[in-house]
């Protein structure tokens, strides 16, 4: 049997071009990055409990440890702004012409 090798990728755009995706969807990738990182930074920082941030944001402590655990599949954008905004921050987009 022939060994795969593996690919590589260092931004969402590679990421999605690797997977096949359109330029559209490598955007969205790094936009939902963006905001989960970000949670993860605040919610560290302020040293939150679990609980204590899906008290915030009205949503369950499981999709909050989901979103910790940057494990996003089935959590939408709109619950990634609504937690950051809960935990005293708004995203703020920048438009420009794509490449």
């Amino acid at each position: 049997m022939k060994k795969s090798k593996p690919i590589i990728t260092r931004t969402a755009a590679e990421l999605a071009k690797a997977l096949g995706l359109t330029s559209a969807d490598g955007a969205e990738i790094q936009l939902r990055s963006d905001l989960n990182s970000k949670i993860v930074e605040i919610v560290q920082r302020k040293d939150l409990t679990h609980a204590q941030v899906a008290r915030l944001a009205r949503t369950s402590r499981t999709r909050v440890t989901a979103i910790m655990n940057r494990n996003t599949k089935d959590v939408s954008t709109d619950l990634l702004l609504r937690v950051l905004y809960s935990l005293g921050y708004t995203a703020k987009i920048k438009f420009q012409k794509a490449a």
